[in-house]
């Protein structure tokens, strides 16, 4: 696992990806999240990702809100167009 490809991955989730709070859209690399997620994406990609994997990881994402009165898990936020994006980026990341 190479810092190079995990922020190569991180910057692909960045501009493809978001949270939906009210419609409004904040993609993860401006809430900070892309990184995090394409460290754990990132050992999965050899063996082949598909949807379930994408929602697992999501799941146990947990996101603070409302400056950390609670907890929610990342695919809450993640709206499935979105989580569909995502999993494009995976499928089609090349290192």
């Amino acid at each position: 696992m190479t810092s190079e490809s995990i922020e190569k991955l991180a910057a692909a989730i960045a501009e493809e990806v978001y949270i939906d709070i009210a419609k409004w859209h904040l993609y993860l690399g401006e809430a900070h999240l892309h990184t995090v997620l394409a460290e754990k994406f990132y050992p999965m990609l050899a063996d082949g990702i598909n949807a379930d994997a994408v929602d697992r990881v999501l799941g146990s994402t947990m996101v603070k809100v409302g400056g950390g009165k609670r907890e929610l898990p990342l695919n809450d936020l993640v709206p499935t167009q979105a989580q569909s994006a995502l999993l494009d980026v995976l499928r089609n990341f090349e290192d």
